[in-house]
């Protein structure tokens, strides 16, 4: 296992795509509910407990081995927005190209043949993990710092906050973010049992209605 792939799978400069997007913070900051840092914090810890979970399931499960078609059906299940499927899909498509390139694997060739116009970035991020010899819980600690790091990223610039106490929001997560991860592990190890209904469900519905509606705004600085 080599541990030190993990700081490139998160790194934001790792070249998948997810400076384009906000994580519904654009959205969230055109309807004022976050305007500070303490709204951002609130925001994030929101987002993680949610969408940050679910996320972290499915690539904890993608990470273990279990097949990556059955994931995407339960990804679709567990994303009623078409415009979050949409993102999601277009961001796993970046990210299984970078992927392919710094760590070849049959299993990611496989998932980009069967998914030609994209898989659900979790289940990407998952394998992605895999292939670089990692195990499912760092694979859903990728994905639960994801979906806090890039609406902290994206805020700093629709903001203008401080980067300084945008980066103290993450540090302020990190107990949220091992409870996260550590719970979506737990429940991708259930899966050979009880099938994918063991992976966590948790729904965030202002991030659907939102990310409809800013998917329908003619000037935005995010695709999502």
């Amino acid at each position: 296992m080599h541990r030190a792939a993990l700081l490139v799978l998160a790194d934001g400069r790792f070249p998948a795509g997810g400076h384009a997007h906000s994580g519904g913070a654009e959205a969230a900051v055109t309807a004022r509910r976050v305007r500070d840092v303490a709204s951002l914090r609130e925001f994030c810890r929101g987002r993680l407990h949610t969408a940050g979970l679910v996320a972290a399931g499915l690539a904890a499960a993608a990470a273990a081995g279990y097949d990556p078609l059955l994931l995407e059906e339960a990804a679709d299940a567990r994303t009623p927005s078409p415009a979050l499927r949409q993102a999601g899909r277009r961001l796993g498509r970046q990210l299984l190209r970078a992927a392919r390139a710094a760590w070849p694997s049959p299993e990611l060739d496989a998932l980009a043949a069967a998914r030609p116009r994209g898989a659900h970035q979790p289940v990407v991020l998952g394998l992605a993990a895999r292939s670089a010899g990692l195990t499912p819980l760092d694979a859903a600690y990728a994905a639960a710092y994801e979906s806090v790091s890039g609406p902290v990223t994206a805020t700093v610039r629709l903001l203008r906050l401080d980067p300084f106490d945008a980066t103290a929001v993450l540090a302020r997560l990190a107990a949220d973010l091992d409870h996260v991860a550590a719970g979506a592990a737990e429940a991708a190890q259930r899966v050979p049992a009880d099938g994918v209904a063991a992976l966590p469900a948790a729904s965030a519905p202002l991030l659907d209605i939102t990310a409809e509606q800013h998917v329908m705004r003619p000037a935005r600085l995010f695709a999502s």
